[in-house]
């Protein structure tokens, strides 16, 4: 089945010339640290429990990238070592653990926490929300970096946070059927996450949060009915495709998806300049490689979808339609609920209409030539 095309008013999503400059600035800052921190003898290991295994391209891979880039540009002076997921930290209690000290650092997604703090799931991804380049330009030189880390002091966890991964839009689900009505999504039982999850409960779909390893098994023995992950490769290499054969897009729940290193905060503020300037320099540099790579891999795995017997479908627009209208719903009763959720959005809605005027005017559109499966 051919790929239904895009609104091609809509805007692409590329690697700005700003990132290129912030890959120059990765080479340079550290390697002047190199000298001056192996002089002075300073020694950090971070020891970091991830959410996300370290094989998975783009969204568990940057964690490894990170560890390197520590290692090489201090001379071996900040060291981190990886655990994966469960072996010393289970991923849902990374937040606390690094909070209470018990592991000095942690990487994960924030939309982890979304359960204990609302606003959380902001500073992953946001439903119909901005794309990697907007959503950067909220966080470094906006108030996204702010609220990020006020949200961790306001509901008492003693971390540092800080962006330290993004990856382009996801798949928006995999069913074992068609679903070509609103009315066909209601009673699935599907593995979601974020505030997407939140949307697609008010569609009549039981959601339910599984680890990324149980996905598979859950789907293999109907314990779920559909399930999203991230991207396609990602979900190629978790074998999705070989039970569900029906995957859709756009990934209108998450556009983009940031992940975020934590430090404890005692340990952050005994750490010197240099170490501290070394790791936001570093996790700047995983931000715009962890997206190139996440961009680079995708088109391979749509073009041999057919091969593998899956259809890659568009929603139509009524679906997309009602997706939006749930969405609105869900702020509009979240931010009554809770006053720093109604803050975040507050300010992420009032950026993202000033963005637009620059958006309208300053990018062609998607070419939507010869693009079809």
């Amino acid at each position: 089945m051919s790929l239904e095309r895009p609104n091609p008013a809509k805007k692409s999503v590329s690697i700005k010339p700003w990132a290129r400059i912030l890959g120059l600035a990765t080479v340079i800052a550290p390697a002047v640290l190199t000298v001056t921190m192996a002089e002075a003898g300073d020694r950090l290991l971070l020891k970091t429990p991830t959410a996300f295994p370290s094989k998975l391209p783009a969204v568990g891979t940057p964690i490894v990238k990170l560890a390197d880039i520590l290692n090489t540009a201090s001379g071996g002076a900040v060291r981190m070592k990886i655990y994966e997921p469960g072996k010393l930290i289970a991923p849902s209690e990374i937040l606390g653990a690094v909070s209470a000290g018990k592991v000095n650092s942690g990487f994960a997604a924030s939309a982890n926490w979304q359960g204990k703090m609302p606003a959380a799931a902001f500073f992953t991804s946001v439903p119909f929300g901005p794309e990697a380049s907007e959503f950067m330009a909220w966080m470094y030189y906006g108030n996204g970096r702010k609220l990020h880390q006020e949200m961790y002091d306001t509901f008492g966890y003693n971390v540092h946070a800080i962006p330290c991964g993004m990856i382009p839009p996801e798949t928006s689900g995999w069913f074992a059927k068609p679903i070509n009505t609103v009315e066909d999504l209601k009673g699935l039982n599907m593995r979601f996450y974020g505030l997407g999850a939140n949307v697609m409960d008010k569609m009549g779909v039981g959601t339910v949060q599984i680890p990324p390893a149980e996905i598979f098994s859950a789907l293999e023995k109907g314990a779920i009915d559909a399930a999203e992950f991230s991207l396609p490769q990602v979900d190629q290499m978790l074998g999705f495709q070989k039970i569900v054969k029906y995957n859709y897009f756009p990934g209108w729940h998450q556009q983009t998806s940031m992940q975020e290193l934590l430090i404890n905060k005692k340990v952050w503020n005994t750490m010197n300049e240099q170490q501290q300037s070394l790791v936001e320099t570093a996790c700047k540099a995983v931000v715009a490689d962890s997206l190139a790579e996440g961009e680079a891999k995708q088109f391979e795995v749509l073009a041999s979808a057919k091969k593998n017997g899956v259809e890659i479908r568009y929603w139509s627009d009524e679906i997309l339609s009602a997706y939006n209208n749930a969405w609105n719903e869900v702020v509009e009763e979240q931010s009554a609920k809770n006053e720093f959720f109604k803050k975040v959005w507050t300010d992420l809605d009032s950026f993202r209409k000033q963005y637009d005027l620059w958006e309208k005017h300053a990018f062609l559109p998607r070419d939507t030539s010869g693009a079809d499966l």
